[in-house]
């Protein structure tokens, strides 16, 4: 099996209880998650034994043993008795939670990505849009389709609606920052959250299969969200489609 040159910090990886070095089987998780996501190591296929990543990390097996159980909590990797560790099928776990950011849920696991502004139009709110976003009928609002990629990878595309009057240049602040939450910020909206969320597994639309670069018989997670800014008032009615062979989503339920 080939050897991944896995990036190092200055710090020198150590099993002692010296509060310095405590992290350093999360270090090793966060760069092993980064060999995964980056397609060094395929779904489905071994990892090097504990012994090999000891040695490569320079540290004993305890630590590469903790570091490939925290993976496995998060999905990452599963254990076969006697056979070794896998990666599992999802390659990525991302947090679902109050303050949901793209480029801050990649940077927790070591990866840089944006979002893809593919599309934008200015439309009338039907009847369930004007609901959401408190807004009277036929209101109009801003439509946005968005492809959220991480190391060239798509892993979500989006349906993304905002009140158009409120936010009249975020598709263009959008598409030169790659991020939302510049793009709000650009109008005004300096904090925001989710109020709420539902999840569905379901057959995705063609667009949405070819966007996501899957095949359409295969099953994608549709969450419908709800953004508010720090009043309360909505800014963000969204219907996203994540990569089901992908992408793993960890509701956070204690985020302040």
């Amino acid at each position: 099996m080939a050897r991944v040159d896995f990036m190092t910090t200055a710090e020198t990886f150590s099993d002692t209880p010296n509060p310095e070095h405590h992290h350093s089987w999360a270090l090793i998780a966060g760069q092993l998650a980064q060999a995964i996501s980056q397609g060094h190591y395929a779904v489905g296929q071994r990892l090097p034994s504990e012994h090999a990543l000891a040695d490569q990390f320079g540290v004993n097996r305890h630590t590469i043993r903790r570091a490939l159980s925290e993976l496995g909590q998060r999905g990452w990797v599963r254990s076969a008795q006697g056979s070794g560790t896998y990666v599992e099928e999802f390659a990525l776990d991302l947090a679902l939670g109050k303050r949901s950011r793209h480029q801050q849920n990649l940077a927790l696991v070591g990866l840089r990505g944006a979002l893809q502004l593919i599309e934008s139009k200015r439309l009338r709110a039907n009847a369930d849009q004007a609901r959401a976003l408190q807004l009277p009928a036929r209101a109009p609002v801003l439509w946005l389709r968005v492809l959220g990629m991480a190391a060239d990878k798509p892993v979500h595309v989006g349906e993304r609606l905002f009140p158009a009057q409120r936010f009249p240049e975020l598709d263009t602040m959008l598409r030169a920052t790659g991020s939302i939450t510049a793009a709000l910020k650009h109008h005004g909206v300096s904090d925001y959250t989710r109020r709420d969320s539902r999840i569905a597994a379901v057959m995705p639309m063609d667009w949405v299969a070819s966007a996501l670069r899957q095949s359409a018989s295969r099953p994608v997670l549709q969450v419908e969200s709800l953004n508010v800014d720090t009043h309360g008032v909505p800014v963000e009615y969204a219907t996203t489609w994540f990569a089901g062979d992908r992408v793993k989503l960890t509701v956070n339920h204690h985020e302040g």
